[in-house]
C-alpha cells in the first residue's frame, strides 16, 4: 500500500508517511521490570520484521513505535495516551503487571484503542477492547496447587507482593487448596520495591510449611530467590513453585537459584516439538535473541502478533484497509485457533466471548542448566473462565459482563 493511497483512505490514522500500518509497543525496556518485559519487546520486533520481509500482513507493511515504560505505571499510562492521541496506532500490545494492565485500560477504552495483553493474570475482567494471550487463574493454580500439595505436603505459605495480581491469585489459589483440605499456615506480602526478604523468611521458618507459594514477579522475584537461599532454605526440603519464574529469571539469577523449583505455564522452552524447537533456534539465532532465552510471556507475546495477523487478514478481507478500526480488529480474533504446528505451546485459541486464551497447563522442575524439566501437562484444552472466584457476577460476553438480572455491565472490572 503506498503512502499516496493511505493518505486518501478513511483509515489514513493508522498509517505512517510510508504507508505502513503503526502499532504500539509498550513494554519497561529499564527498571526491575525489565528483565521480564524486554524480551516481549524483541520478540514483537523479530516477528514483524520477518512478515515484513515476506511482504506484510493482508498487502500491509508493519511499523512499530516502540516506548519504554520504565516499570513505572505513570510511565505506562503517558506511553498508552502517547500512542494512541499522538502516534495514532491501531494496536497496542504490551503490559506484564496487573497493575500496568489495569492502568491502561481504562484509557484504551476512552480512546477507542486496542490492547493486546500477553502475561497471566487472575481474571475478573471483562473489557470490550482486550485480547489476553496468557493463562487466568483456573488455568494454572487449578493444576499446581493440588499437584504441589500430592508431592509435598498439605500445609503451604503463601508469599507475594502488596498488588492486585498476588491478591487475586491468592484469592483462587486459597479456594483450591480449601476444596483439597490443605492447610495455609502463612500468608506473607512484601511492599512492590522491597529489597529486604529476611523478614518474610523468618515468618515462613516460623510457620513451617511443606512448600511455598510464591506470586513474586519480575526483579523482585530475583530478591526473593536471593533471600531464600540465604536464609539457607534449599528446595530438597522447602521446594517453591510460581505461576511466574521462568527461564528469563533463573538465567539472571544463576541457574543455581532456581534449581529444584516448580513452575505452572503453557509454555516451556523445553517442549518437545518441531514448531517451538524451529520457534527456538529462529529466535535466539535472530538479531533480537538476546535473551538467550525463550520463556512463557514472551511466547504468549509471539501468539498475539499471530492472532493479530489472522484478525488483520479478516477485517482488511471484509472491509478494505479503509475499514481498519481497532474494534473491528478486536472482535476479528474471537474465535480464532492456532494449530500445534503454529503455536509454540501447542494448539491454542481466543474465546469468542470473554477473549481470553484456551490452552493446556503444564508443570515442570527448573534444572541445572535453568531448562523445565516438564513433569506433568493437562491432557485437554482449559477454557478461560476469567469470573471463576465471582460466578454471581455475572459471565463475560463480547458486548460486556452479563450480569444475573439480565444487564449488561460494559469494562468491567
Amino acid at each position: 500500500m503506498g503512502s499516496a493511497v493511505a493518505a486518501q483512505s478513511p483509515g489514513a490514522q493508522w498509517f505512517s508517511p510510508s504507508g505502513h500500518l503503526k502499532i504500539g509497543l509498550l513494554w519497561s525496556l529499564t527498571g526491575g521490570l525489565s528483565v521480564i518485559e524486554r524480551a516481549s519487546r524483541d520478540v514483537a520486533l523479530f516477528w514483524i520484521e520477518r512478515v515484513n520481509r515476506a511482504g506484510g500482513v493482508a498487502g500491509l507493511k508493519i511499523d512499530p513505535v516502540v516506548i519504554d515504560a520504565k516499570s513505572d505505571i505513570k510511565a505506562y499510562r503517558e506511553g498508552a495516551l502517547h500512542l494512541m492521541q499522538q502516534d495514532n496506532v491501531l494496536a497496542i500490545f504490551g503490559g506484564y503487571t496487573s497493575a500496568s494492565r489495569r492502568a491502561i485500560m481504562p484509557l484504551i477504552e476512552l480512546n477507542r484503542g486496542m490492547l493486546f495483553y500477553p502475561a497471566s493474570y487472575p481474571g475478573r475482567e471483562c473489557w470490550q477492547r482486550i485480547v489476553c494471550t496468557g493463562p487466568v487463574a483456573n488455568q494454572h493454580s487449578l493444576e499446581l496447587i493440588p499437584y504441589m500439595c500430592r508431592q509435598f505436603g498439605m500445609r503451604v505459605h503463601f508469599v507475594g507482593l502488596n498488588n492486585v495480581r498476588s491478591q487475586e491469585t491468592h484469592r483462587y489459589a486459597k479456594r483450591v487448596l480449601r476444596v483439597i483440605g490443605g492447610d495455609l499456615v502463612g500468608e506473607t506480602y512484601i511492599p512492590v520495591g522491597q529489597k529486604d526478604y529476611s523478614g518474610a523468611f523468618s515468618e515462613v521458618r516460623s510457620k513451617g510449611p511443606d512448600w511455598i507459594f510464591s506470586t513474586v514477579v519480575g526483579g523482585s522475584d530475583i530478591l526473593f530467590r536471593t533471600a531464600y537461599a540465604t536464609a539457607g532454605f534449599t528446595p530438597d526440603k522447602l521446594p517453591t513453585a510460581s505461576l511466574t519464574t521462568s527461564e528469563i529469571e533463573v538465567k539472571a539469577m544463576g541457574h543455581d537459584l532456581g534449581e529444584g523449583h516448580f513452575v505452572s505455564a503453557p509454555y516451556f522452552q523445553s517442549i518437545a516439538s518441531d514448531c517451538n524447537r524451529q520457534f527456538v533456534e529462529d529466535f535466539l539465532g535472530s538479531s533480537y535473541g538476546a535473551s538467550g532465552v525463550t520463556h512463557h510471556t514472551m511466547e504468549a507475546t509471539y501468539l498475539s502478533f499471530l492472532y493479530f495477523q489472522r484478525a488483520l487478514e479478516r477485517v482488511v478481507a471484509a472491509n478494505g484497509v479503509a475499514g481498519l478500526t481497532p474494534k473491528r480488529l478486536r472482535d476479528a480474533c474471537g474465535g480464532i485457533g492456532l494449530s500445534s504446528a503454529e503455536a509454540p505451546q501447542g494448539a491454542v485459541r481466543i474465546d469468542p466471548d470473554n477473549f481470553n486464551s484456551w490452552l493446556t497447563p503444564k508443570i515442570g522442575r527448573f534444572n541445572a542448566q535453568g531448562q523445565v524439566d516438564i513433569l506433568h501437562q493437562r491432557e485437554t484444552v482449559v477454557p478461560p473462565r476469567p469470573f471463576v472466584l465471582y460466578p454471581s457476577r455475572g459471565v463475560c460476553k463480547s458486548d460486556g459482563l452479563h450480569l444475573p438480572h439480565g444487564q449488561v455491565v460494559k469494562s468491567a472490572s
